[in-house]
C-alpha cells in the first residue's frame, strides 16, 4: 500500500478496535500525523493514565510503552517497533541501584522517566524533562540521587543548589553536543536563538537562550519574538515546531541529533501492530505496583 492507503487503514482499524495511538515528538512526521495524541513524556503519561480506550498503541520506545502499561494495567499496550529501546535507560540496572541504596539509605531516588520499570520500582518518585523542576522542588531539602541522566541531574543540582548525587548515564545524542558546535552555528546564524534540551552537557546549556524539555522548546518557538532558532534536541521535534510556527526559520543544531530507536517506528510497523495485535507490553505485577507508586507521585506533584 502507498502512504495514503496505509494511513486510511490505520485510521479505520483504530476506530474499529477502540485504540488510542500515542506518539512522541521524536517520531517521524508520518507517524505523528496518524496519532491521536502527540506529546512529550509527561503528556503521554497523563494520556495513558486516563484513557478509556481498550488498547494503547505507543509510537515511541520501550520505556514509554512500559510506563503506559504501568499506569493503565488493564489496557493492552502495543509497541509497534518492539526492539525500540533507549540507551540511556540501559545505563542503570535495578541490581546496581539496589546496591547503591544499601550503601546510601538516607538518599531519596529521583528517577527520570527514561528508565526501566524495575528501576522505577526502586525509586521514590519519577520525573520528566518538563516537570522535574516542580517535582524536585518538593525534595529540595533532602539528600538525593538522580538517575540515570548525569546531564539533567547536574543541571537540576546547580539550578536548585541540591545535595544530589547523579548517576553517570546519559543520552547518546544529547551528550555528544559541544560548545564548538553551538559556536559554529551561531557564527552562521547570529540572529538565531539557541534552544536546548537539559539532557545536554552543562557547557552547552550555558550557551543557550532557552533550556527546556520537548514541550517547553516547542512553546518557546511558538511564543517568543525570535524569528530564527537553532534547536539542540532530536530533530523529529522540528515537525511540530514548524506546524506551530510556520513563519519562523527553525534549524537543528546538527543532523547527528537523530535517535535511531525512535525512528524504528513507521506506518508499516503501526499498521502491523494494529492489524495483528502484536508486540504487547507486559510488566511483572509486583514491579508494576512499585513503579506505579513513583509515577503516581510524579503526576500528583506535577499537578499541585
Amino acid at each position: 500500500m502507498d502512504e495514503h492507503a496505509i494511513k486510511k487503514e490505520i485510521i479505520r482499524l483504530k476506530k474499529e478496535q477502540d485504540v488510542l495511538i500515542l506518539a512522541h515528538y521524536y517520531q517521524i512526521p508520518a507517524v505523528q500525523e496518524i496519532a491521536d495524541v502527540v506529546g512529550d513524556s509527561y503528556k503521554l503519561s497523563l494520556e495513558a493514565s486516563k484513557t478509556d480506550a481498550k488498547t494503547i498503541v505507543f509510537c515511541g520506545v520501550h520505556f514509554m510503552a512500559e510506563t503506559a502499561k504501568i499506569l493503565s494495567p488493564e489496557k493492552t499496550v502495543l509497541l509497534p517497533a518492539i526492539d525500540a529501546g533507549c540507551p540511556m535507560a540501559d545505563k542503570i540496572t535495578a541490581e546496581a541501584l539496589a546496591a547503591y541504596k544499601q550503601k546510601h539509605p538516607d538518599r531519596k531516588v529521583i528517577c527520570y522517566v527514561n528508565s526501566t520499570a524495575a528501576v522505577k520500582a526502586l525509586s521514590d518518585v519519577c520525573v520528566t524533562s518538563s516537570n522535574f523542576e516542580r517535582v524536585i522542588e518538593h525534595f529540595k531539602d533532602e539528600k538525593l540521587l538522580y538517575v540515570p541522566d548525569k546531564n539533567l541531574g547536574k543541571y537540576a543540582r546547580r539550578k536548585f543548589d541540591l545535595d544530589m548525587e547523579v548517576w553517570p548515564g546519559f543520552c547518546c545524542i544529547h551528550n555528544d553536543l559541544t560548545p564548538a558546535l553551538v559556536d559554529e552555528m551561531k557564527q552562521k546564524h547570529p540572529e538565531a536563538a539557541f534552544i536546548v534540551h537539559p539532557e545536554a552537557p552543562l557547557a552547552v546549556i550555558d550557551k543557550a537562550d532557552y533550556v527546556g524539555g520537548t514541550k517547553g522548546l516547542i512553546n518557546f518557538v511558538k511564543t517568543s519574538d525570535y524569528q530564527r532558532y537553532i534547536v539542540g534536541t532530536e530533530k523529529g521535534i522540528l515537525h511540530e515546531m514548524r506546524k506551530t510556527a510556520p513563519d519562523k526559520k527553525i534549524m537543528v543544531l546538527t543532523e547527528d541529533l537523530h535517535c535511531w530507536d525512535m525512528k524504528k517506528t513507521d506506518l508499516n510497523t503501526v499498521y502491523h501492530a494494529l492489524k495483528n495485535q502484536v508486540h504487547p507490553i507486559t510488566v511483572e505485577e509486583k514491579t508494576a505496583k512499585e513503579a506505579k507508586r513513583a509515577l503516581d507521585l510524579m503526576l500528583a506533584l506535577s499537578a499541585s
